[in-house]
C-alpha cells in the first residue's frame, strides 16, 4: 500500500513514521490534552494506541494520520479517519477524530486538519456518512463539530465510562456527503 500525504495549506497529513511517535506522545501525553480521553497513557496504553492506529492503515486503508506542520515540521499531532470501534458505539461506521498538543489549540489547526480528512472520506474513501465522536463536558471538540458543520444524532450516543466517569455518556455527531458539499461550497 502506498505511503499516504495530504497537504493543506499549513499541515500535512500523512503516514506515522518511527520516529513521529516520541514526538507525538511527548506533545499530547498531557493531563490537559487528554483531559477527556481516559487521562494520562502508561507505556502499554500508548503501545495500545500505536498497534490500533498502524492496524486500521492496514485494515482499512485510512487511518488517524500524523499531523506535521508545513513550517517547521513540527508534529503536531494526529487526525483522519478509521472505523469506529467504541465499545457501545456505532461500530464500522467511517469516524473522523483528531487530537492535537495544547500549543496547536485555538490556531485553526484541528479544522484545516478535520476539513481535509472530511473531503477524503467523502473523495477518496467512499463515505457516505461520518461520524465524529466525544464526551459532552469537551465542549471544544462538539464545537468543531458544529463548525464542521455536523448535526447532533442523540440517537447515536451511547454509554461509555471510558473518557468520562462522571458523566459516562458519549455524544455523536454527524454529517453525510451532501450536508458536507453544502457546508463547503
Amino acid at each position: 500500500m502506498a505511503d499516504f500525504r495530504h497537504e493543506t495549506q499549513r499541515l500535512i497529513l500523512r503516514d506515522w513514521r518511527d520516529e513521529d511517535w516520541p514526538l507525538f506522545w511527548e506533545g499530547t501525553n498531557t493531563e490537559n490534552v487528554m483531559r477527556w480521553l481516559g487521562g494520562v497513557a502508561d507505556a502499554a496504553k500508548r503501545k495500545g494506541a500505536q498497534d490500533r492506529l498502524l492496524s486500521y492503515k492496514r485494515e482499512h486503508g485510512h487511518t488517524f494520520w500524523c499531523v506535521e506542520r508545513k513550517a517547521d515540521g513540527a508534529i503536531l499531532g494526529f487526525c483522519g479517519l478509521k472505523r469506529s470501534n467504541q465499545a457501545g458505539g456505532p461500530i464500522g461506521m467511517m469516524e473522523a477524530g483528531w487530537r492535537l498538543r495544547e500549543d496547536a489549540w485555538g490556531q485553526g489547526y484541528a479544522r484545516e486538519a478535520a476539513e481535509a480528512s472530511l473531503d477524503l472520506a467523502f473523495e477518496q474513501f467512499g463515505a457516505d456518512e461520518v461520524i465524529a465522536l466525544t464526551v459532552q463536558r469537551n465542549e471544544s471538540s462538539w464545537g468543531l463539530m458544529k463548525r464542521l458543520g455536523m448535526r447532533r444524532r442523540e440517537d447515536l450516543d451511547f454509554d461509555n465510562a471510558d473518557f468520562d466517569e462522571e458523566e459516562p455518556v458519549i455524544i455523536v455527531y454527524s454529517i453525510d456527503r451532501d450536508s458536507w458539499e453544502a457546508h463547503r461550497g
